[in-house]
């Protein structure tokens, strides 16, 4: 069914994510694992007054941008929406004259990417411009995840381009007006997902996830502690474009998704390093199935758990057979939100890690937001990973012919050497896999030579 414009003079309900999100932050604190910062480096004459007209005009279109959560007397969380002319005020901060602008513009990235949003008080969208000479200037933008994902800050670049255009030209607003918000959606989403659909979903991740694995039992550097901290580091992943060739030519020969193929060689890697034969491995999906919510920042990302069996011995085209079935089937079911699929399952819930699955693949597949400031030369900095949800957390996309990414890991588990070590892990359990496609993975040599000197010791 269409999604409609829903009334605005009743409470407006969040969506199953946002109401998720809304009580791990009640439970964890305010934690910077939700915050999607951007960084974007401009250079050229940059026409302020145009940056902070686009982005007052973006916080205007999107509802969601100016929305705040809250708790009413009888615990019910409603959404409270603030008036179109909210804005997106700009911190400036000129560092010109400063000794060591380097230094002081990596504080400034830092503190714009961890620090405390207030969901009940807002704003839920913040920005700050740092000024390092007449033509050059860092634009360092903020969301909390309970109004925006990844795509979302694709719909935000691409838009902040057209209106500053026009802001310079004083122009009329470019871009048509959005048909519906994500408010509407959120009632949508609970109207829909009920009866027969609801049934269907639910029957599914029930029989899917019985009896799965809890715990990802990875040899860790340190215990765990009784209560994640979310603080993380990233170590890069490079595969070569040899490598990445041929992974692309297994995955036509087996008819699976690189995507796909990637997923076997992690889950290989994981089974081998936990000794565990099933593994349940995190995987996000845009979710954004209908034409009329593309254009819309919101929270519309979920997360599929993807349970790969590595039992009795596969070879590695039976193991890409199983693992295309299994994603294949989760994707056919992937409209239910994670957070019922966890209120199905009723894990033992535990603060000390993630419900159902502690390891995580990402394949960025969507395409890179279009960076364009009329007469500006535009760079977007890397953000370095400080935080993560997950034990582990790889985040591959493929670029220039080659499979390129970062492995996420909690530091409170893992030192960088052993992130270090997983990746090499992965490099050479998918080189095996293209190298003979009928070899059983458990076979498959993992450890390096030094490492293997080292065990026969």
């Amino acid at each position: 069914p269409q999604i409609v414009p829903a009334s605005r003079g009743a409470q407006l309900p969040l969506s199953f994510a946002q109401q998720r999100l809304w009580f791990l932050a009640q439970m964890e604190g305010a934690s910077a694992a939700y915050h999607i910062p951007a960084r974007l480096r401009i250079v050229g004459a940059l026409d302020e007054a145009a940056l902070q007209h686009a982005l007052n005009r973006i916080v205007a279109r999107h509802e969601v941008l100016r929305t705040t959560f809250v708790q009413t007397g009888d615990q019910a969380v409603v959404l409270c929406i603030h008036p179109e002319e909210t804005g997106c005020p700009l911190r400036k901060y000129d560092l010109t004259t400063h000794a060591d602008s380097s230094s002081e513009l990596a504080r400034l990235m830092d503190e714009a990417a961890i620090g405390r949003f207030d969901l009940q008080q807002g704003p839920l969208i913040r920005g700050s411009l740092v000024r390092l000479s007449d033509d050059e200037h860092v634009l360092l933008l903020t969301m909390h995840h309970i109004v925006s994902d990844g795509w979302s800050m694709g719909v935000l670049t691409c838009e902040l381009g057209a209106l500053y255009a026009s802001g310079c030209q004083a122009d009329a607003d470019p871009l048509p007006q959005l048909s519906i918000q994500y408010a509407d959606y959120a009632v949508w989403q609970r109207g829909w997902l009920s009866g027969e659909v609801l049934h269907k979903q639910s029957t599914y991740w029930q029989t899917a996830l019985l009896d799965a694995p809890a715990l990802l039992m990875l040899p860790s550097d340190r215990v765990r502690p009784a209560q994640q901290d979310y603080t993380g580091d990233a170590v890069p992943v490079v595969l070569d474009e040899t490598l990445s060739h041929e992974l692309k030519a297994l995955s036509r020969r087996h008819g699976t998704t690189l995507f796909m193929t990637l997923l076997a060689g992690w889950a290989t890697v994981l089974s081998r390093l936990s000794g565990q034969d099933e593994v349940v491995i995190g995987s996000p999906v845009a979710n954004r199935m209908s034409a009329e919510v593309e254009g819309l920042i919101g929270f519309f990302v979920n997360t599929l758990a993807l349970r790969v069996n590595v039992s009795d011995d596969p070879t590695v085209e039976a193991l890409l057979s199983r693992v295309k079935a299994c994603t294949l089937a989760a994707y056919e079911h992937q409209d239910l939100p994670f957070e019922q699929v966890v209120e199905l399952l009723k894990p033992v819930r535990s603060l000390s890690h993630s419900p159902l699955f502690q390891a995580m693949l990402s394949w960025q597949n969507t395409p890179p937001a279009e960076l364009a400031l009329e007469g500006l030369e535009l760079t977007l900095l890397d953000s370095v990973a400080r935080t993560t949800k997950y034990d582990v957390s790889l985040d591959l996309a493929e670029v220039e012919g080659r499979i390129v990414g970062s492995l996420e890991y909690a530091t409170a588990l893992f030192d960088r050497e052993t992130a270090q070590r997983y990746v090499a892990y992965l490099e050479r359990g998918l080189r095996a896999m293209v190298e003979n496609e009928r070899q059983v993975v458990g076979a498959i040599e993992l450890l390096g030579e030094p490492e293997r000197r080292q065990v026969l010791v």
